[in-house]
C-alpha cells in the first residue's frame, strides 16, 4: 500500500446520546460536538461552553460533554495529520453554529453511517470555515436534516418528517428550503441516490434488494429516478464507478431494468 488514507484523516470514533446517558468523555487529537436539539454543557480544558440547538463545538485533545433533558448530541473524534492540523489551528476550544458550514450537519450524520476516511475528510474540510460568522440553522432544520439522513430508507415521504417534527408540511418545506436551498423532498431523494450509488458501487445487491435499502418503491422507480437525477443508468454508473458485472442472483427481468 503506497498510501494509507487513515494516517492523513480517520474518524476514531461517533457517538449520539441524550439527557438520559449522563456526561461523556470524549477523547481525540479533534473533538466534534453537534447540538441537534435542545441544549448541551461541553467542557474543555478550564472552559464551559453552554451548547444550543445548531451549536457545533471544536476541541483539541478532548472534551467532556451532556446533554439536557429532552435534548440530543452527536459527537465525533477524529485523527491523522488533518484532523492535528485542524486542533493546532483551533489554539483550544471554538463554539461555532451550522450557518458558518452549513454542510456539518449533513456529513457528520453521514459519517455515522458510515466512518469512512473520504467523509471524514470532507467534513474536516467544511469545518475549515467554522470560525467565520454565518446566519445559525434553526433547530428545525438541523433535526429535519439528521431525520432524513437516518431514516432515509423507512421515511414515506415530507408528510410523516413533518408529523415526526411536529410542524405542518407547508412551515418545514419552507423553512427547510430557505436554509438548505432545497426543498426537503428533493434533499431526501438526493440522500437515496447518494446510498444507491455506495450499493451499486459493491456489485453486491439485485435492484430490487438496493431499492429497498434506499426507500424506493421499487427497481423500476429506482432506475427512474437514478436517471433523472444523475443523467444515467445504474447499469452506467456502476460501469463508471463500480463492478462491470450485473450483481449475482439477478434474475433476467431485473437484468433488462439494469439498462
Amino acid at each position: 500500500m503506497i498510501f494509507e488514507a487513515a494516517r492523513f484523516c480517520a474518524c476514531d470514533f461517533i457517538s449520539e446520546f441524550t439527557g438520559t446517558d449522563g456526561e461523556q468523555t470524549l477523547a481525540a487529537p479533534l473533538v466534534v460536538v453537534l447540538d441537534s436539539s435542545g441544549r448541551g454543557h461541553v467542557q474543555a480544558g478550564a472552559d464551559e461552553f453552554l451548547l444550543t440547538a445548531g451549536s457545533l463545538f471544536l476541541a483539541a485533545d478532548g472534551a467532556r460533554a451532556a446533554a439536557e433533558p429532552e435534548s440530543h448530541l452527536l459527537a465525533a473524534g477524529f485523527s491523522g495529520m488533518a484532523a492535528e492540523e485542524l486542533a493546532h489551528a483551533l489554539h483550544g476550544a471554538l463554539l461555532s453554529d451550522c450557518g458558518a458550514c452549513p454542510m456539518a450537519a449533513q456529513l457528520l450524520a453521514a459519517l455515522a453511517d458510515s466512518p469512512d476516511e473520504a467523509v471524514a475528510y470532507r467534513f474536516l474540510c467544511e469545518l475549515a470555515h467554522a470560525d467565520e460568522a454565518g446566519e445559525r440553522l434553526s433547530p428545525l432544520v438541523v433535526q429535519a436534516v439528521l431525520t432524513i439522513r437516518k431514516e432515509y430508507a423507512s421515511l414515506y415521504g415530507v408528510e410523516e418528517l413533518s408529523r415526526q417534527l411536529g410542524v405542518s408540511k407547508s412551515h418545514l418545506v419552507r423553512m427547510f428550503s430557505a436554509e438548505i436551498g432545497m426543498p426537503p423532498g428533493k434533499y431526501l431523494t438526493r440522500v437515496r441516490i447518494d446510498a444507491a450509488k455506495e450499493l451499486l458501487a459493491r456489485g453486491e445487491y439485485s435492484l430490487e434488494i438496493i431499492a429497498t435499502l434506499c426507500g424506493f418503491s421499487g427497481a423500476n422507480y429506482l432506475c427512474k429516478v437514478f436517471r433523472r437525477e444523475t443523467g444515467l443508468s445504474p447499469a452506467a454508473w456502476r460501469g463508471r464507478h463500480g463492478a462491470q458485472e450485473a450483481p449475482r442472483g439477478m434474475s433476467e427481468a431485473e437484468k433488462a431494468l439494469f439498462v
